[in-house]
């Protein structure tokens, strides 16, 4: 979670635990507002939040609330791509980085940026792979980041032939002021339109995967 003012970071806090996102980001967001920012929840003039990829209830619920903040008080709603929150993590980077989220049942999300001067010049699309296929797809010298590299590093290197490069294991998390660096360009500066605030899936639920098998039995 953070608060950015006009594109200077004021503050930024990540919590790991193993509690539901119901049951602490309200309490999160009145902390950071009164305690650490100091400003009323009216003054904020847009909110920014991850789309996903990513769990399924995690998404909904931090979506859920930033709509209806941003309803009640009739405020932009942005919406950024989980994957972008950790990729613009390293935007200065001069190698390919491969931003990879474990997504379990031994699968990865995955997108492959290019940056160049500070800004983005490539994307591939957003991806649902098996680790060796996202692994084969973003070559050997990429700097490999998240959750799916951090899970699958023994398997990058070998399949990279140790050419591969890896971000700090407190850098592999989304990262809220990344979110919002993604919204800015060096032309154009602050970017609210077409970035709705819809989740991003990917991939089907369980319980989608669990009902279509069960009517192909």
């Amino acid at each position: 979670m953070a608060f950015i003012n006009n594109n200077d970071l004021v503050y930024e806090t990540y919590w790991d635990s193993k509690q539901t996102h119901s049951k602490r980001l309200m309490m999160m967001i009145e902390h950071m507002l009164e305690k650490r920012v100091g400003i009323l929840l009216e003054d904020v003039d847009a909110f920014v939040a991850a789309k996903g990829p990513g769990s399924f209830t995690g998404l909904r619920i931090g979506i859920s609330v930033v709509k209806g903040l941003a309803s009640a008080l009739s405020k932009p709603e942005v919406g950024i791509s989980s994957l972008d929150g950790i990729a613009w993590r390293f935007y200065h980077s001069d190698v390919p980085v491969c931003a990879m989220m474990d997504a379990k049942r031994k699968e990865v999300y995955c997108a492959l940026y290019r940056f160049q001067d500070g800004d983005l010049a490539e994307k591939s699309d957003e991806m649902v792979f098996s680790p060796e296929n996202a692994i084969d797809m973003a070559g050997e010298r990429i700097l490999f980041v998240g959750s799916g590299a951090r899970a699958y590093k023994a398997l990058i290197e070998d399949r990279t032939n140790g050419q591969a490069l890896f971000a700090d294991n407190f850098e592999n998390h989304v990262s809220a002021s990344a979110l919002v660096r993604a919204l800015y360009s060096k032309e154009n500066g602050l970017n609210l339109s077409e970035n709705f605030l819809n989740p991003t899936y990917i991939r089907k639920s369980d319980a989608e995967l669990q009902f279509a098998k069960k009517h192909q039995a």
